[in-house]
């Protein structure tokens, strides 16, 4: 496969080989004037108004549509030479079948971004195999011979979640367990419905397990002290003798959290009616 990048994709448009392009789409000389004027508004640099000469203006409403205006070039080239290929904003992904058609695709890419006046990064782009390559977060591995190609979270993705998981529930941060709950669904349900292509059952079920443990150390933390914890596990059904060991070392947060009295006392029903969202399955 090729997996192309490019570099300072946004800051770099060309507002004459876009404009050209728009002027085959659009008749009505007003509309250009007005995207000319979009494209070339000044920019804010320590206080001193800059005039545009290249790029869109990033997180402007109007820039992917044009940047696909612009990359349209590209995917129609592709697609007469009868490619197979994604392509989301500037990253796009071309898959072949052997090494040497990646590295004449390749060539070919160079050569058509460069007519646009555009660069690939040559430090996230490369010619690789499939399964050693991420594309917006998402990994690919064959199963059944390579006969079958399935979808999984890649693992910078899983990592990058995980520290956004352990600042949400910082047992330092002074809120109380149903502000941290309330942040984390939120959070949760937009990275689910992200991710929810990823075919990898037992990893979010991994993840499920973390995250309670996560929120069961929250519980503990907040408690204080080892009297109170064992009030709280005694209420909630654990039986007096489970309840005492976990609350003896209710100062180790983590590693009580995977007591069983702890388990007992907020399974993981618990966090479901707090609306904390499973990856996996139930």
């Amino acid at each position: 496969m090729v997996d192309v990048d490019l570099a300072q994709f946004f800051d770099r448009v060309n507002h004459d080989i876009l404009m050209g392009l728009l002027a085959e789409r659009i008749a009505d000389p007003r509309v250009l004037a007005l995207i000319r004027r979009y494209l070339e508004a000044g920019i804010m640099v320590t206080g001193v108004v800059v005039r545009r000469h290249e790029g869109t203006p990033q997180g402007g409403p109007l820039s992917p549509l044009l940047a696909n205006v612009l990359l349209d070039v590209v995917d129609k080239e592709l697609e007469r030479r009868g490619h197979a290929f994604v392509r989301y904003a500037d990253d796009c992904n071309v898959y072949v079948e052997s090494q040497r058609a990646a590295e004449r695709v390749m060539e070919g890419l160079v050569s058509l971004y460069a007519k646009l006046k555009l660069q690939i990064n040559p430090a996230k782009s490369a010619v690789a195999f499939v399964a050693d390559r991420t594309f917006l977060g998402f990994r690919f591995w064959r199963v059944v011979r390579g006969r079958i190609v399935k979808r999984r979270v890649a693992p910078k993705a899983i990592d990058k979640m995980k520290a956004r998981v352990r600042e949400l529930t910082a047992r330092s941060n002074g809120r109380s367990v149903t502000q941290v709950i309330t942040a984390l669904r939120r959070y949760l349900l937009g990275w689910l419905a992200y991710f929810r292509l990823a075919e990898t059952p037992s990893v979010f079920a991994d993840l499920d397990s973390w995250i309670r443990r996560r929120l069961r150390a929250l519980i503990i933390q907040q408690c204080k002290h080892g009297r109170k914890l064992f009030r709280v596990l005694r209420a909630r059904g654990a039986n007096k003798r489970d309840a005492a060991g976990a609350a003896a070392h209710c100062r180790r947060w983590w590693a009580t959290a995977a007591h069983h009295a702890i388990n007992t006392a907020f399974p993981a029903k618990y966090f479901d009616a707090l609306g904390i969202p499973r990856l996996g399955p139930a």
